[in-house]
């Protein structure tokens, strides 16, 4: 099998007051896979999406990305490989127009003219945003700059997406308008998400983390109707919502 673009191996990780959030998390991810990351509060799912990218380092264990350690030596690199969007898009989003944001990073890169020309219009037409290109982010509505934030992660052509709650404050039209982007996105996507719905929408494999240990680790069909096991983490279906009435989840 290939090299998976992301390979975590016995991760384990304290904070600095003594507090143990990863306790020897082994997690492979491979090129084209769309992985849902679930889990309750306080599993330890920030603190590894956290180490992903090189923000905390491994305390034991190893993490790398198509086979390059993530590493201090590496970031820099790692970090173009590994996009991660944050919850708030605002976290993200600080530049005066759309474009700049975009830009940023390909620019930080050695990017110019044309080229960076480019790449800004590429990613911005993977979110439908091209013709927002002007606007000031803080006009937009916080869906778009949901989509925008995307854009900036996308110019930097990574080979893993890493969304953390996409669909978080979204009204209906707007989650299902992104649902609808990242299905045509040709790139590894890791989701962490408590929106069980989405994950079954957009995820055909998902991966349940608790108390900073893999427990589970499958379809999301059977990972979501595996009854004893979502009760045992703290895992419920919103209401109405049942798996097994709408069959198997598509890969699409």
């Amino acid at each position: 099998m290939s090299t998976p673009v992301l390979d975590v191996r016995g991760l384990a990780y304290a904070y600095p007051d003594g507090h143990q959030a990863l306790f020897g998390v082994d997690l492979h991810v491979h090129r084209g896979e769309r992985v849902a990351l679930l889990g309750p509060n306080g599993a330890g799912k920030t603190t590894l999406v956290l180490h992903l990218n090189g923000i905390l380092a491994a305390g034991a264990g190893s993490v790398s990305v198509s086979g390059l350690p993530v590493t201090k030596p590496n970031v820099q690199e790692v970090r173009r490989r590994v996009g991660i969007v944050f919850q708030d898009p605002d976290d993200q989003l600080f530049m005066p127009s759309v474009r700049d944001d975009v830009a940023f990073g390909p620019a930080n890169l050695g990017l110019r003219g044309e080229a960076l020309e480019r790449r800004v219009r590429e990613a911005l037409d993977k979110v439908g945003m091209v013709d927002f290109a002007d606007r000031p982010p803080h006009h937009l509505s916080f869906g778009q700059r949901r989509r925008v934030a995307v854009a900036t992660v996308l110019a930097m052509e990574p080979e893993i997406l890493v969304l953390d709650e996409p669909s978080s404050n979204l009204d209906p039209a707007s989650r299902r308008e992104l649902a609808e982007i990242l299905r045509g996105l040709d790139v590894t996507v890791l989701m962490v998400t408590h929106d069980l719905p989405y994950a079954f929408e957009l995820c055909p494999r998902s991966v349940v983390l608790s108390d900073g240990v893999v427990v589970a680790d499958g379809a999301t069909y059977d990972v979501l109707t595996d009854d004893a096991l979502m009760s045992a983490h703290r895992l419920e279906l919103p209401f109405g919502f049942d798996p097994r009435t709408i069959g198997s989840p598509s890969a699409g």
